[in-house]
Order: structure tokens, then C-alpha cells, then sequence
């Protein structure tokens, strides 16, 4: 069985879908590229069981067949090959894979495609379709903090909550929760999933920059995205996510505002001269002036800076930790921001001070405990 096909264009297909393929998988199996030939179009797979990408290309073909090639040797030959057209042929019985190019021939071993595990068909659910750039924001706006803690398998995962007039992305790793809203998408259903990390890191990386909808459906075990020429179904987390609306604190008399950027550089200097464990930083608010602060005393390192800003509220103290508070504030776009405070040893709530039409960004970050209290 033969079929011709781009180099340049398959390279790009496979390295789109190459992030499934783990070193080390469970099923030696899975360290392969499912490849499927029917009706002139070529269908690629790549698994780790978990989840599963799926693409296809136009190819020159005049048969049909199956076969697993080895995805490392293959990315590779194909990565120093410039563009031209190469022949694959393939040997079903015993599973060898000849590449013809203009510089030469290349043989390698490939397996057995009825050893490739079946991917997951979901059915069940009504589709639901959300514009491919509403869905790759809601990622970039939530995945920063999903938690790698495998002891707390939920919070691994980003939780999406669907109701009939918006959608909602949740992810929080015990020291910080971010909630992302849109109001212009529709499930027309209610339900609860919980996307594991990986999968959307994938789906981050595979959605095109030009506008294209992409179509969702699951089912209790499974989620399925599919646009264009690329499909992903991934295994849902299986277990009960935490209540994060109770964690959100409701009364926050302390409100200030203050430019992003601004802010954002202060704690990132700041943080220079913190504790290399801890990156506790120091608020001091007080009248219209933020002043923050940082002390490592095991080297006598310490700075701190006076930003201009709105405040209404008592004056207060607060400590956070600068690595959350810089990453935070660097996945929100608007000018000012605002930051709601309570009291010393509750969560504050970070949020952009003009909110989108369409969308609600609430970012919440635990105070770290400082010695003093004013």
C-alpha cells in the first residue's frame, strides 16, 4: 500500500498532535502514530489512553489500510527533510514503513494497527459551539492555576459549569482560584465537568488564531472538541469539585484601585529582595498610597516601594505571596484593577476594575500570615 503526500504538510500535522505521546506510556503501543488510509484521505491518531487527538490530510492513494509508525523517528526524519512530496509505503504484514524522498530512502518498523486502543465515541449529550477564541481565552485565563497536586485529583483538572445562558471556567490550587465567565455562550443545558489539565493544554495549543467554532459534546466518562480537520476526546476527572463559591468572601469594605502595570512591575521588584521560600510581600495600605514591601533576613534583603492609588477602606497590612500575585496580574488585560480586601487573614479578590460585556474575570489569592497585624 502506497500514498504520497506533502512532508512540510504532514510534519505540521503530527507535531499539531504530537503533545498526546508520552516517553514512557503505559502500552509500548502508544509510542506510535495511528495511521488510517481510506478514500484518498489520511487519518492520524495519537493516545496515552487518557485522551486522544485525531487529524487528517488529503493524501494520493489508491487503497485503503492501517498501520502504527513510530512517532519519534518519524517527526524527526520529517523535521530535517525540506519540503517536497514523499512516498510512504507500507508492508501490513510485517509492519515495515519505506519513506521515498528526493534524497534518498528511509525503512523503518512500524506495528500492528488492531494494537492501537479504540478511541472513546461520544454520544449523549446535545453539542454545544463556542467561538474557537472565547475558548482559548477561558483556557489562558484559568489553566495558570490548576493544581499538579495528584493527591487532589479534582483540582487537576479546570472545572467547566455549563448553563443554558453562559459558561463558566473554574481552577484554584488551594492558594489561589480563578473564576472565568462568558455571558454570550449559551449551553441551553446545565452540567458540570471537570477537563483534565493536560487535554486543554493540548486544545490550547491545537486551536488556529483565525475565528472557527468548535463543537463540544460528552458524556459521563467523556469529553469530545472537534473544529476543522482535529478532534480531541479526553477521559473526564471522575470526582467532586470543591465548592469554590463558598470560598469567595461576599463583604470586602476595603476596595483599591490601581494601575495593573504599575503594580505588577512594583511586585516584580520587590519580590527580588523576598524570601526564596516563602516570596511573601507586604501591603500597606494607607489614605491614597500602597506601599510594598519585602524582607529576606537570612541575607538582610529588603525593599520596598510607594505607588499612588484609590483606596477606600481602613488602613491594613496584608502579605501575599509575589509569585501568585505577579502571575495573576499578568493574565489580566484591563488598564486598572481592582482588589477587594476584608481583613488581614482573609482571601482577597482581584479583578479588572472595567469589566468586558461579555465576560467576568475573578481572581482570588490567599494572604500569606505575616508576624504582625496592624
Amino acid at each position: 500500500m502506497k500514498f504520497i503526500v506533502s512532508s512540510s504538510a504532514l510534519l505540521k500535522q503530527l507535531q499539531s498532535i504530537n503533545g498526546v505521546v508520552t516517553n514512557n506510556p503505559v502500552v509500548p503501543i502508544l509510542e506510535n502514530f495511528l495511521f488510517e488510509i481510506e478514500d484518498g484521505k489520511l487519518t492520524i491518531t495519537a493516545s496515552d489512553l487518557e485522551t486522544s487527538m485525531i487529524t487528517e490530510l488529503p493524501v494520493e492513494a489508491r487503497e485503503s489500510g492501517r498501520i502504527a509508525a513510530p512517532a519519534r523517528i518519524l517527526l524527526d526524519t520529517l523535521k530535517n527533510l525540506p519540503d517536497q512530496p514523499v512516498t510512504f509505503t507500507l508492508d501490513e504484514e510485517t509492519y515495515t514503513i519505506e519513506i521515498s524522498s528526493a534524497n534518498g530512502r528511509y525503512k523503518l518498523a512500524g506495528e500492528n494497527a488492531t494494537d492501537f486502543p479504540r478511541v472513546p465515541v461520544v454520544k449523549g449529550s446535545a453539542p454545544l459551539e463556542i467561538p474557537s477564541s472565547s475558548l482559548s481565552r477561558a483556557i489562558n485565563k484559568t489553566i495558570f492555576a490548576v493544581s499538579t497536586d495528584e493527591l487532589r485529583p479534582a483540582m487537576t483538572g479546570i472545572l467547566v459549569q455549563l448553563a443554558d445562558s453562559q459558561i463558566t471556567f473554574v481552577a484554584t490550587d488551594g492558594h489561589r482560584l480563578l473564576r472565568y465567565r462568558r455571558s454570550d455562550v449559551g449551553a441551553g443545558q446545565t452540567a458540570n465537568l471537570i477537563i483534565p489539565r493536560k487535554a486543554f493544554n493540548l486544545l490550547k495549543g491545537a486551536l488556529p488564531s483565525e475565528a472557527t467554532t468548535v463543537r463540544v459534546e460528552f458524556n459521563n466518562s467523556n469529553a469530545f472538541f472537534s473544529f476543522n480537520q482535529m478532534r480531541l476526546v479526553c477521559r473526564l476527572i471522575d470526582e467532586r469539585y470543591p465548592d469554590y463559591e463558598n470560598v469567595i468572601p461576599v463583604s470586602n469594605p476595603n476596595k483599591l484601585i490601581i494601575s495593573r502595570a504599575e503594580l505588577l512591575n512594583s511586585v516584580k521588584r520587590i519580590m527580588i529582595y523576598s524570601n526564596k521560600t516563602t516570596h511573601q510581600v507586604r501591603l500597606r495600605l494607607a489614605g491614597s498610597e500602597l506601599t510594598i514591601s519585602a524582607e529576606d533576613l537570612d541575607f538582610s534583603n529588603e525593599a520596598n516601594e510607594r505607588l499612588a492609588c484609590q483606596y477606600e477602606g481602613e488602613d491594613m497590612e496584608i502579605g501575599f505571596n509575589a509569585r501568585f500575585l505577579a502571575e495573576m496580574l499578568s493574565n489580566i488585560d484591563s488598564e486598572e484593577i481592582t482588589l477587594e480586601l476584608s481583613t488581614p487573614n482573609r482571601a482577597g479578590l482581584l479583578m479588572p476594575t472595567v469589566a468586558d460585556d461579555n465576560e467576568s474575570i475573578l481572581m482570588l489569592v490567599m494572604p500569606v500570615m505575616l508576624n504582625n497585624y496592624v
